[in-house]
């Protein structure tokens, strides 16, 4: 199943998802993001949760527009996404607000762009 939330309710929808006594998605397995450039909005993150205790899963599909890339992060509800929005940062160059340590994850502190936006050169960086 998929849960598309609107970017301004990412944080609450995740805290609902994990605190709902009918829900309790207390694992967020993996988190993704799709570039959809040229389409606007231009990125999706996509958040695996898992219910350990219901043994179930949903994703949750957030929206986030190119021009203004940065969605809330949702570190203070699952402590683990710190490192995967690192990633998603560090590779597709999205934001995420309220995040401790929002730096690079993956490549050189001076790499100069993100590597996996469709629009990133395919020469590389020069």
């Amino acid at each position: 199943m998929t849960i598309v939330v609107p970017r301004e309710l990412l944080r609450s929808a995740a805290e609902r998802l994990r605190d709902d006594s009918s829900l309790q998605f207390n694992l967020l397995s993996d988190m993704t993001c799709v570039d959809r450039f040229p389409a606007e909005p231009r990125f999706e993150l996509n958040y695996h949760l898992t219910s350990i205790s219901r043994r179930e899963k949903v994703r949750m599909r957030v929206a986030v527009p190119g021009d203004n890339p940065v969605a809330d992060s949702v570190t203070s509800v699952w402590p683990g996404a710190g490192w995967m929005e690192r990633e998603v940062f560090d590779l597709f160059g999205v934001r995420f607000s309220g995040h401790a340590d929002l730096r690079r994850i993956l490549l050189p502190d001076d790499w100069e762009g993100h590597p996996l936006r469709k629009d990133f050169p395919v020469e590389g960086q020069r």
